[in-house]
C-alpha cells in the first residue's frame, strides 16, 4: 500500500514537473519571438536619418540628466556642498598619492639594493590589442622602472597590421631588457580572456601578475609586494589604486582606497581588481581566465583564486593607476554592457561552489556591476526579538507594532526585559501585550513573582508570542539583554533598541540569510534618524574623538549612494550595531553574551569582536531598514556622570582590545581620516 502510494505520488509529481517544463519551453518561444520584434523595430530607429542627426543633441540631454542623478545622490544643498569639500581636499592631496609618491633618488636605490631571504620572479602578463603609441611606451616604461628587478613582462599581441608598431616597440624594449621582456605576435585577437592567457604560456614566474595595456604601476609597488611575501608570506596580493585622465596620473578622477579582504564585499563588487598578484601554485589545475566570463573574467578569476588563497594581502597604498578614456570600463561600464551578465554568470558560479542553491543576483542603484544578493533560507529558524526598556511607554508601542504590522517573517517571539519602569501607562500597556486586565493585570502578577537577585520571572502572552521578563537593579544594557536571552527559545537572538521603527517588510529574513551561514557572527541593519539620515552603516573600530569605535557615513542623506557605493550592497564590517543585532543563540552563548563591565556603550562592539576572534565574519546589509530615534530612551552621553562613565568604558575598551585597535580596522582604509566618518582622506603630512 503505502510503496503503491509512493510510485502513484512519485508519477504526478513527475507529471507536475513536465506540464512546467512544457509551459515554460511555451513562454520562452513568446519571448524570443517579442525580442526579434522589439530588436526589428530598434534597428529601424538606430537606421533611421532623423535619429543619427539628434545624437549630439541627445549625447547633451543624457549627460544633463546623468549629472542631475549625481546630484540628487548627494542629498541637499549642504551634503552637496559637503562633497565639493571633500573632493577639493582630494584634489589638494593627488600628488601626494600620483608623482609626488614615487620614491626619490635615495629610496629607489636603497630599494633596488635590497635583498629580501626569498627573491619571487613575478611574471606580469599585458595582453595587448590595438593600444595607442604613448600608452604602450608608458606601459612599457612602469615596467621596466620598477625598484625591484626580478620580474618578467609577458606580452601577447592580438593587434591589427595598422598597429604594427605595437611589436615595434615591444621587440625595441625587449631588446633591452636582459631578457625580462617576451613578446608573442597572435595570428589573431581572441578577446581579453585568450590573449592574457597566451600571455600566461609565456610566463615562467613563482607570482603572476596582472596589468591593463593603458594603465600605469607605481615604480614601487612590485617591492611593497615582495616586502609582504616574505613578511607574510602573501600568495594573493592588491592594492589601492585610482582612475586617471588620459594624459596625467595626478589628475585623479576617483581614488578607490579599499579594505582588507571582505568575501561578501567580493561578492556584491570586485573592489579587489587592480593590482593582482598570485601565487602560480594557485593556479595549479585551475585555468587563468575562462572565456565564458569575457567582460568580467578578472572578477571571475579573483573569486577564485581569493577562496584557495592562504593568505590574502591588501597594501594600503594607492600604487596602480587606471586610465580612464573612451571605450575603456574606467571610463564608463556601459563601454562593455556584456560585462554585467558575465559579472553575474561569475559570481553564480561562485556561490554554486559554495554550496547556496536558488539564490538571486540583481545590479543595485550605485552601479550594474555592484550586486545584490538574495539567499535561500534555510527551514524555518525562530527569532527571539530581546527588547530592553524603561517606561517610554509610546516608544515600545511604536516598535512593537512595526513588528507586527511589517514584518514578514513569522516565526518569532518578542522578549521585552523591564528594567524599573515606573510609570502606570508602561504597567497597562504590558498587561495589553499580554493580554491581561483587571485583578489580573501586569502588575498584579508582578507582585506573586519571588525576586531573586536581577531576575524578577517571565510573564507570557496566551499564545507564546510575546513575553515581559522583569529586571531588578540599575540600568546595565549588556545584563538587561544578558537576562532576556536566557529567556529566549528561538534558534537566534535579535537585540533591538525599543526606539526603533521597522521600515523594510522583510527585514528579518534580509538578516537570516546572513546569520544562518556558519561563516558568520552577527548582522546588522541599516538605520535611519526621523530625518532619513543615515544613523547606522557599520561600525568602524578607532574611528571617533575617543578612538574607541564609531559609525561610518554618520548622517549621510538615504539618497546618498556612500564612499564607492558602499551604503547600496552587504558588506562585511569589524562591528555592527546591538541597536539591530542578529546571532545565533549558540553563538551568543559561546562568547558569553554581553560583556556586563561594559554597563552602557561599546558592549555590542566588544561582543562582534569576540565573534571575529572565533573567526567568523561580521556583516551589515542595507536591504534591511529601520528608523532609530537614537538616545530617546536614555539620552545622550555627552554631559556630566553619563560622560565620566563613556570615558571610563572607552578606557576599558582600549585596553581590551589594544592590539586590535593598534592594527586598524580591517574594513576601513589607513588613508581615511579617523576624525570624521565620511571616508575622507587623513592628511599624509599630519596624520589626520
Amino acid at each position: 500500500m503505502s510503496e503503491s502510494n509512493t510510485e502513484i505520488n512519485y508519477k504526478e509529481a513527475y507529471e507536475r514537473e513536465h506540464e512546467k517544463c512544457a509551459d515554460l519551453a511555451d513562454k520562452i518561444v513568446v519571448l524570443e519571438s517579442e525580442k526579434e520584434d522589439l530588436q526589428f523595430k530598434l534597428d529601424r530607429i538606430k537606421k533611421n536619418k532623423f535619429w543619427k542627426a539628434t545624437g549630439p543633441a541627445r549625447s547633451v540631454i543624457h549627460f544633463a540628466q546623468r549629472q542631475k542623478e549625481r546630484l540628487s545622490h548627494c542629498g541637499g544643498p549642504k551634503d552637496i556642498l559637503r562633497k565639493i569639500r571633500n573632493k577639493s581636499h582630494q584634489k589638494s592631496l593627488m600628488e601626494s598619492y600620483g608623482t609626488g609618491s614615487f620614491p626619490d633618488a635615495e629610496q629607489r636605490k636603497k630599494e633596488e639594493e635590497t635583498v629580501f631571504p626569498y627573491m619571487p620572479k613575478i611574471s606580469i602578463l599585458v595582453p595587448l590589442w590595438n593600444n595607442k603609441r604613448e600608452f604602450q611606451i608608458q606601459m612599457l616604461d612602469c615596467v621596466m622602472n620598477q625598484t625591484y628587478q626580478n620580474w618578467e613582462l609577458c606580452l601577447a599581441d592580438g593587434s591589427d597590421a595598422e598597429h604594427a608598431y605595437i611589436e615595434e616597440l615591444c621587440k625595441e624594449y625587449a631588446a633591452k631588457s636582459d631578457g625580462r621582456i617576451v613578446y608573442k605576435h597572435l595570428d589573431h585577437n581572441g578577446g581579453i580572456s585568450y590573449n592574457t592567457n597566451e600571455c600566461y604560456k609565456l610566463a615562467t614566474g613563482d607570482y603572476i601578475g596582472l596589468f591593463d595595456q593603458d594603465d600605469i604601476l607605481h615604480p614601487s609597488v612590485l617591492y611593497a609586494y615582495v616586502k609582504e611575501i616574505n613578511e607574510q608570506g602573501a600568495d594573493y596580493l592588491y592594492c589601492d589604486e585610482t582612475t586617471f585622465q588620459e594624459d596625467n596620473i595626478n589628475k585623479m578622477l576617483t581614488m578607490h582606497f579599499k579594505p582588507d579582504y571582505a568575501p561578501d564585499n567580493l561578492r556584491a563588487n570586485n573592489y579587489i581588481c587592480h593590482f593582482s598578484v598570485f601565487s602560480r601554485k594557485l593556479l595549479e589545475g585551475e585555468e587563468l581566465f575562462r572565456t565564458a566570463f569575457d567582460g568580467a573574467q578578472d572578477h571571475d578569476m579573483i573569486l577564485r583564486l581569493t577562496d584557495r588563497a592562504q593568505k590574502i594581502v591588501h597594501v594600503p597604498r594607492l600604487m596602480y593607476y587606471w586610465r580612464s578614456h573612451a571605450g575603456s570600463t574606467a571610463a564608463s561600464i556601459d563601454a562593455k554592457p556584456y560585462a554585467i551578465e558575465a559579472a553575474k554568470g561569475a559570481v553564480a558560479d561562485h556561490l554554486k561552489k559554495h554550496g547556496f542553491k536558488h539564490f538571486q543576483i540583481t545590479s543595485t542603484r550605485a552601479c550594474a556591476t555592484i550586486f545584490r544578493i538574495r539567499y535561500q533560507i534555510l527551514g524555518d529558524p525562530k527569532i527571539s526579538i530581546v527588547i530592553a526598556n524603561k517606561d517610554h511607554v509610546e516608544d515600545l508601542k511604536r516598535c512593537i507594532t512595526s513588528i507586527q504590522k511589517n514584518s514578514t517573517w513569522s516565526n518569532y517571539e518578542i522578549i521585552v526585559v523591564e528594567n524599573n519602569s515606573t510609570t502606570p501607562e508602561i504597567r497597562d500597556y504590558y498587561s495589553q501585550l499580554l493580554g491581561l486586565s483587571g485583578n489580573d493585570s501586569y502588575a498584579e502578577r508582578c507582585k506573586l513573582h519571588t525576586v531573586c537577585g536581577h531576575d524578577g520571572g517571565i510573564l507570557h502572552s496566551e499564545d507564546g508570542r510575546i513575553s515581559v521578563v522583569t529586571y531588578h537593579g540599575d540600568f546595565n544594557y549588556s545584563a538587561i539583554n544578558n537576562l532576556g536571552v536566557s529567556y529566549a527559545t528561538g534558534d537566534y537572538i535579535l537585540l533591538l533598541n525599543n526606539d526603533t521603527e521597522v521600515i523594510t517588510a522583510n527585514w528579518m529574513e534580509e538578516m537570516l540569510m546572513y546569520a544562518q551561514r556558519e561563516d558568520v557572527g552577527a548582522v546588522g541593519a541599516k538605520l535611519y534618524y526621523a530625518d532619513k539620515t543615515i544613523q547606522h552603516a557599520g561600525v568602524v573600530i578607532g574611528l571617533g574623538a575617543h578612538r574607541t569605535a564609531g559609525h561610518t557615513h554618520y548622517r549621510i542623506p538615504v539618497q546618498n549612494l556612500g564612499y564607492m557605493g558602499r551604503l547600496c550592497y552587504t558588506q562585511n564590517a569589524t562591528a555592527v550595531t546591538g541597536a539591530c543585532l542578529l546571532v545565533k543563540k549558540s553563538l551568543y552563548e559561546q562568547v558569553g553574551g554581553l560583556d556586563e563591565s561594559f554597563v552602557i556603550s561599546l558592549n555590542d562592539v566588544d561582543f562582534c569582536l569576540k565573534l571575529r576572534k572565533l573567526g567568523l565574519l561580521n556583516v551589515w546589509t542595507p536591504f534591511a531598514e529601520l528608523y532609530h530615534y537614537e538616545s530617546i530612551s536614555r539620552g545622550l552621553d555627552d554631559q556630566g556622570e553619563k560622560a565620566e562613565r563613556y570615558n571610563k568604558e572607552s578606557e576599558h575598551f582600549r585596553e581590551k582590545w589594544k592590539a586590535e585597535l593598534e592594527a586598524g580596522d580591517p574594513y576601513y582604509n589607513p588613508n581615511f581620516s579617523l576624525d570624521r566618518s565620511d571616508y575622507a582622506l587623513r592628511d599624509p603630512v599630519s596624520g589626520r
